[in-house]
């Protein structure tokens, strides 16, 4: 099938626009940016993602990986067009629908032109009814034609782990895929794409796909701010919070053990901006979702938690060297959208604190947020050199190795996702952690 991904150069559009040539489509990557899209045609991905590179240089050797600017060419050369582009939060947590409206704009302009039924399939996260309220009427006032009869619209949302997305998309078999359909033939359009994938198909209506997204990502947040919640008051009774997670895992009925390890928080584009657009559109409707609001609550917090546990273990961080491993918001990318390292590093350097930071992927995504306010490591035992103290942020399987820790010269460790085992760590080390009882001494 001939596709067009609009919005591929972000993290879910060329991820699909990847993963879609892979399975033998010939896919148009349509992206805004001149410079992207020169590094797509070179065969660079733009962003850190396993296998995404690999993918894209076979699928571009082979012609099914085809990067343009040109969005009305490759929607009339299409059947069906993917809308990926961004939605950003706005400040009261609302989302911004500029880049979905522009996109419906361009794709609406490109069918008037075009005499062939296609379909458009909205992937970006929305809330419930945008595609019928704005997707829909946008592209019949540009196209001039009718949805249903000259064209489909079908909402197909996303279940995709930053770190992880290529192998979700194509092995969808956990989260399923769902179709919201505007009626069965744009359906039947979009599922044929889907047949050839290992994983139940959900067909409904678009309203109960866009609230299937927010609900899921919701829920998983929701997790998340439990564990860290009872892993504040674990460390406050003086229990290791990792033993009660092992009691939580034997329950089948909780089950989710992701997303129970306690730590620094939720980050990156779908967690916090999701959580925060559901909590928008309640209140629009008259509910006040008080379960949504506390996670945001707890999950905002959180970060500040491992501050405060640096700070009673290191007494005043002013003009101290503290390393901090980590930087994106999970380990596998190099994502730093909301990430807890953000508030961690900034709270640090108004403490006075002199920060040296390490990530093995997000360090040119820091340099564009911090600047030159911290020192960036090419290594982790650059960052750990004679350091006053060493905060983990993200759990980066090498961050795991106690032997790394050994140039350090305050010896004191807060992990802020239990990625080291204490005993294991050089004779003199003092180590701190949410959910941890207490100061461990090897």
């Amino acid at each position: 099938m001939r596709i067009a991904v609009v919005g591929g150069t972000g993290y879910v559009g060329l991820t699909t626009a990847v993963c879609l040539a892979a399975k033998g489509h010939t896919v148009y990557c349509v992206g805004r940016s001149q410079d992207k899209i020169r590094r797509l045609l070179a065969g660079s991905p733009i962003i850190y993602e396993e296998s995404l590179e690999e993918l894209l240089k076979d699928t571009s050797g082979k012609g099914f990986f085809i990067p343009s600017t040109r969005l009305k060419d490759a929607v009339q050369n299409s059947e069906v067009s993917f809308i990926c582009v961004g939605t950003p939060s706005r400040d009261d947590g609302s989302i911004d629908l500029s880049q979905v409206e522009d996109a419906s704009k361009g794709i609406g302009l490109a069918l008037r032109e075009d005499d062939e039924y296609k379909v458009v399939a909205v992937k970006s996260t929305v809330a419930p009814g945008t595609t019928e309220n704005l997707v829909v009427p946008t592209i019949e006032k540009f196209s001039q034609k009718e949805a249903g009869v000259g064209f489909g619209v079908c909402m197909n949302p996303e279940f995709l782990r930053e770190g992880r997305a290529v192998k979700d998309f194509l092995f969808p078999k956990e989260t399923g895929i769902v179709i919201g359909e505007l009626d069965k033939r744009s359906g039947d359009v979009l599922s044929d794409i889907y047949k050839v994938f290992d994983a139940e198909i959900l067909r409904t209506s678009i309203r109960v796909a866009e609230m299937i997204k927010y609900a899921r990502n919701s829920y998983l947040a929701k997790d998340i701010s439990f564990a860290n919640e009872i892993a504040n008051i674990c460390q406050g009774l003086g229990v290791d919070y990792l033993e009660v997670k092992k009691g939580l895992e034997m329950d089948s009925r909780i089950g989710g053990e992701r997303f129970l390890n306690a730590g620094a928080g939720f980050g990156g584009s779908c967690f916090p901006k999701d959580v925060k657009a559901l909590v928008a559109k309640a209140s629009e409707i008259g509910v006040d979702p008080k379960m949504l609001k506390a996670t945001l609550e707890v999950n905002d917090a959180q970060p500040h938690r491992l501050i405060e546990i640096t700070r009673r273990a290191v007494g005043e961080v002013n003009r101290k060297k503290i390393a901090v491993l980590g930087l994106s918001f999970k380990p596998g990318t190099d994502d730093m959208r909301e990430a807890p390292s953000i508030k961690i590093v900034n709270t640090l350097l108004d403490d006075g604190a002199y920060v040296c930071a390490y990530d093995p992927k997000a360090l040119n995504n820091a340099r564009r947020i911090f600047g030159d306010r911290i020192l960036y490591a090419e290594k982790s035992e650059e960052a750990l050199s004679h350091a006053d103290a060493c905060v983990i942020v993200t759990e980066w399987s090498e961050f795991a190795d106690p032997n790394i820790y050994s140039c350090m010269r305050g010896k004191v460790v807060v992990d802020g996702r239990r990625v080291l085992d204490p005993n294991m760590l050089p004779a003199g080390f003092v180590y701190h952690a949410v959910g941890f009882p207490e100061t461990a001494k090897t």
